[in-house]
């Protein structure tokens, strides 16, 4: 009680012998300073078509269908196989965005991308059956069923004028027409040793791609496409969440060590960080076929970070409907677009993005 009276009758003093109102604001700031939670933040908003409603990103709603295969050795089956599945899936769905598993036209393994990968077709318009049959098969699946079609992935062979050669592990992704709409060559390779349970190097036989992936669907809005590993680097989605995507796009081979760990949080993290739709297309497990085996799981969850559709382990498609109207109610119901401080920390879209292979 003593030390309370003091204090009071201190501040009395201090106040009484004060002869200007500017005097008792001087010394009010330096004994009592504001703490930091009352410090002015800033108030400005950076320009950026995440602040666009999300009904303006996605125009209209659209089905989405991953369609979760096996890959056999046989390259002309794989082919042939995804073609009916898509064709079927279409039918029962009405999906209008077609997803199909990394490396869907072979095994997945280093020792299979050389003898599996095939060039591009240097005129896109006209690819031949013996050089390019992946590539010509995508094109008649997506022209044939009229869907935009992310092709998983596949080998892709680059022979240089040198005749060196580099291989890439390359999605595809074709308009409802046929057209070669972008290719998206992974970029962050698939390189871990976890002691005991895995050890792959796709930086062995691969070279890694060395661009973003953002494809325009005119009806519908702006995807991102990357591939499996790709997802585990969260850089890649908030830019292309910053740049108006309304879904993030994963072909994916997780194993049966990495899968039951971080599949589907990896899903749910990308879903939540950016408030969008997220789709993980794995192959089907096939226990029986060489020696990495996939997840499975495929799975479509939505901006709330709800799991909408999650397969099992075979073949199976998983679909559902994306809303533009769902990224709009997260968006404002959990405001992050309004909160982000970069008087802290930098606006990562904003720095040196690459669009195009150098």
């Amino acid at each position: 009680m003593r030390a309370s009276t003091t204090t009071l009758t201190t501040l009395r003093i201090l106040a009484s012998s004060s002869p200007t109102r500017h005097s008792i604001q001087a010394i009010s700031r330096a004994q009592l300073p504001l703490p930091s939670l009352f410090r002015k933040m800033s108030s400005s908003v950076p320009p950026s078509t995440q602040t666009t409603p999300g009904t303006t990103l996605l125009r209209q709603p659209v089905t989405l269908a991953c369609i979760q295969l096996p890959s056999t050795s046989t390259k002309s089956i794989n082919l042939s196989h995804a073609a009916t599945a898509v064709s079927s899936a279409v039918k029962s769905t009405s999906a209008k965005i077609v997803v199909l598993p990394e490396c869907f036209n072979s095994p997945y393994g280093t020792d299979h991308f050389p003898s599996y990968a095939e060039p591009l077709p240097t005129d896109p318009s006209n690819p031949s059956p013996d050089l390019n049959p992946s590539y010509l098969a995508l094109q008649n699946i997506a022209r044939d069923n009229k869907v935009y079609l992310v092709g998983g992935s596949i080998p892709e062979l680059v022979v240089s004028g040198s005749n060196e050669k580099k291989y890439y592990n390359t999605s595809l992704i074709f308009s409802p027409s046929g057209e070669l709409l972008a290719t998206h060559r992974k970029v962050h390779l698939f390189d871990i040793d976890i002691p005991g349970k895995i050890k792959f190097t796709e930086s062995d036989i691969l070279s890694p791609g060395n661009k973003l992936t953002i494809v325009d669907l005119p009806e519908y809005g702006k995807i991102a496409v990357a591939i499996c590993y790709d997802i585990r680097f969260p850089e890649l989605a908030t830019i292309a969440a910053r740049k108006g995507c309304f879904a993030l796009i994963y072909p994916g081979a997780f194993n049966l060590t990495t899968g039951p760990l971080h599949w589907k949080l990896l899903g749910q993290a990308r879903a939540v960080d950016n408030q969008l739709y997220v789709a993980l297309c794995s192959p089907a497990r096939d226990m029986s076929e060489g020696v990495y085996h996939a997840y499975g799981h495929s799975l479509i969850v939505d901006p709330m970070a709800q799991v909408l559709e999650e397969a099992g382990e075979g073949e199976q498609v998983v679909s559902a409907v994306l809303d533009g109207s769902k990224i709009e109610e997260a968006r404002r119901g959990i405001p992050l677009r309004d909160q982000r401080r970069f008087d802290v920390y930098p606006d990562v879209s904003e720095g040196r993005v690459r669009y195009e292979e150098p």
